[in-house]
């Protein structure tokens, strides 16, 4: 296979990284201030970022140093050189990254499409990706161990069963000296990114079906060794925001995602169930602080919050303490997550001096017995549907044990504590959010399918905000996050978290 020389390669890659450490005219770019940001970045998003990185100094006086190379050269830099952000133009270096523990947030930009970048009027009349094999053809294609568009370009070939035998003219370390040898005809062709040769008018771009099925997503994170991650995280929100960075991306040809709006403080409404509130409230406070936004949850009964929401609010997510409380409001959200499962258990007195062993054993005359509200909320809701199935809810009532039917489940637990109620039906979560080990009460199972909740999480479809809550439920659903919900007694029901699933950020 003809090899691009290697000094000239490596010539070419000093000079680019030069210049975009020297805003490209050469001029001194010294990084480090508590004003600015360093951003290690594909070469082929080089026109939209820098001019968002532009806008975005001129709105908020945060400079971001923008530093350029294919996205396989950039990784191997982020692991010896000082920065905050790389933007890679293929995912699959910016999951590398974060099995090297060198990121942590990713985000989705756009996304690209390859094929080949011909001159103007496509002179050799391409139009098949097995032409690349054509003996008239000067081909150029990106190097495979420096720019990501070279490594798919290799993939994509081996799978196609056109790599062995292939001969391209010359190899660049990045798709931007591809598109500019197609500009000055130092080859006929490259395979190159559709947003790329979008921004050359010099350019025509041939879209070919075995790369057409296989996009490309731009994606850029917050590296771990950043020294102000919570700025970081805001230019890059500002990068993928629908009023900001994202229009920019489109003007230059890229397949945009559907964005935030910008906010330089983000405020966010959560209504979530009380029984969640012990497992999510460490999270709520770690996730604002590093992004540097606002989470305002209101913890309630699953019945009021949505009587709330059916009265006109709508939250910008909700984390239901049982699936059926999401489906009475679910046409105001999109998919929901299923994150745990809680069951449902009978709380007694230490050492249990009344000898409750069953659902049955709640009729003993003279029991002082607690249950939540079945109208406020969903544990009320799902204990008088349990009781009615076991035929025990009226003769209950009948009993005159009910003493208390309260919104919440903590609230039972702490009328047990003082000695106003014998026993308690509540979540096994409310027993350890007050005893992290369970021993201040007794606690009796309850075998039965019905004495379960199931909690799921949904962002409102009208948020403003939908990318950002992901994040937030990711965090919820890191190691971090799940050894939260363990502790205090949920069953874990998320099988593979999605996204950002790693361990929780420095």
């Amino acid at each position: 296979m003809k090899r691009f020389p290697l000094t000239l390669a490596l010539a070419s890659l000093t000079a680019g990284f030069f210049l975009s450490s020297c805003g490209g005219d050469g001029s001194s770019r010294n990084g480090g201030d508590e004003n600015s940001l360093v951003m290690f970045c594909a070469a082929g998003m080089k026109q939209p970022v820098t001019a968002i990185a532009e806008q975005y100094e001129k709105e908020t006086g945060i400079k971001v140093q923008l530093q350029f190379a294919g996205s396989g050269t950039l990784l191997s830099s982020l692991e010896v050189a000082p920065g905050d952000i790389y933007l890679a133009a293929d995912s699959s270096y910016t999951d590398l990254a974060r099995e090297k523990g060198l990121v942590a947030e990713t985000m989705l930009v756009a996304w690209m499409r390859a094929g080949f970048g011909v001159a103007k009027g496509n002179p050799k009349g391409l139009s098949k990706l097995a032409e690349v094999k054509r003996d008239d053809l000067r081909i150029g294609i990106g190097n495979p161990d420096a720019a990501s568009v070279g490594k798919f370009t290799r993939k994509v070939l081996e799978e196609e069963g056109l790599w062995d035998g292939f001969e391209p003219e010359v190899q660049f370390p990045t798709v931007n000296e591809l598109a500019n040898a197609i500009k000055l005809g130092t080859v006929d062709a490259a395979i190159l990114w559709d947003a790329v040769a979008h921004q050359y008018p010099e350019i025509d771009f041939v879209n070919l079906p075995e790369f057409e099925k296989r996009k490309k997503d731009i994606t850029v994170g917050v590296l771990k060794k950043s020294k102000r991650p919570t700025e970081a995280l805001k230019f890059c929100r500002y990068l993928t925001a629908r009023d900001r960075g994202l229009p920019i991306f489109e003007e230059d040809g890229y397949e945009i995602i559907a964005g935030d709006e910008w906010a330089e403080h983000p405020e966010i409404e959560l209504f979530s169930g009380s029984m969640l509130r012990p497992a999510i409230e460490e999270t709520i406070a770690k996730f604002e602080e590093r992004e540097g936004v606002t989470i305002t949850p209101i913890f309630n009964g699953c019945g009021i919050l949505v009587a709330q929401m059916k009265a006109g609010e709508t939250p910008d997510a909700y984390f239901s303490c049982d699936v059926k409380f999401l489906d009475m409001v679910q046409d105001r959200f999109g998919e929901r997550t299923v994150v745990t499962a809680n069951e449902m258990v009978i709380l007694a007195e230490k050492g249990n001096p009344k000898g409750i062993a069953t659902l049955e054993d709640l009729t003993k005359p003279g029991l002082r017995l607690g249950l939540s509200h079945p109208e406020k909320s969903a544990l009320g809701f799902l204990t008088k549907d349990l009781l009615e199935s076991e035929g025990l809810y009226q003769a209950i009532l009948d009993s005159g044990n009910l003493r208390v039917d309260s919104p919440t489940g903590d609230f039972l637990v702490n009328q047990l504590k003082t000695g106003s109620l014998d026993a308690v039906i509540v979540y096994r979560s409310n027993a350890m959010a007050v005893s992290s080990t369970g021993e201040d009460f007794d606690i009796i199972g309850i075998d039965r399918p019905k004495a379960i909740a199931t909690q799921p999480f949904a962002v409102a479809r009208d948020s403003r905000y939908p990318n950002l809550l992901t994040r937030f439920l990711e965090d919820c659903v890191s190691e971090t996050g799940k050894e939260r919900f363990l502790k205090y007694g949920f069953r874990w029901e998320l099988e593979t978290p999605a996204g950002n699933q790693s361990d929780e950020k420095p």
